[in-house]
């Protein structure tokens, strides 16, 4: 007898002690939120520039407007923006991943086999938001805490449900796998 390959399009039933393919379930960041001042700063150097390029005073030439509007965005825009794309949230069947650093990466994962907690802390601005911050902690290691979490319900039902679902398989993989019994013989 074989086992079904799908049910209803759910992932395909592994057997007892076949090791599972990892998947990604999610990647995403932090709130966008934090977007909006830089991205107001650009718009607004964008006109100052466009307003004072040509018409600036007699000791003053555009170059001077060109670097200073050059600086402006650097540090008050690209730099914050490169912040917060490089801070990186993935869960996967297995694990949960932070990923986060400009010019030198660094890495953090809690395996969903160990098992954790997750505790949900939403304030009042984040909540106008649909956002949160989510904290897991497993008691061994340092938790791990991803902040200003997007839809930070869903991601927590998910999490919550992948550290059932691994518990449940390393449980079934863990028990033994009776004999089968001999074959009839034909006599």
């Amino acid at each position: 007898m074989t086992q079904p390959t799908t049910y209803g399009g759910r992932p395909p039933i592994v057997v007892p002690g076949a090791p599972t393919p990892e998947l990604r379930i999610a990647r995403f960041r932090r709130h966008a939120r934090r977007m909006i001042w830089p991205a107001l700063i650009l718009i607004a150097v964008a006109g100052a520039v466009g307003y004072y390029y040509g018409n600036l005073p007699a000791p003053l030439e555009d170059w001077m407007l060109l670097t200073a509007a050059a600086v402006v965005v650097v540090f008050l825009v690209l730099l914050p923006f490169l912040s917060w794309w490089s801070h990186v949230y993935t869960i996967t069947t297995r694990r949960v991943l932070e990923r986060w650093g400009v010019f030198g990466v660094r890495r953090r994962e809690l395996s969903h086999v160990r098992g954790y907690t997750v505790q949900e802390r939403r304030g009042l601005i984040q909540r106008m938001w649909g956002a949160g911050t989510l904290t897991l902690s497993n008691g061994v290691d340092e938790s791990l805490r991803m902040t200003n979490i997007p839809s930070v319900a869903l991601v927590h039902e998910a999490l919550v449900d992948q550290v059932e679902v691994n518990q449940i398989l390393a449980h079934r993989d863990a028990q033994a796998i009776p004999p089968m019994p001999p074959a009839p013989s034909a006599a």
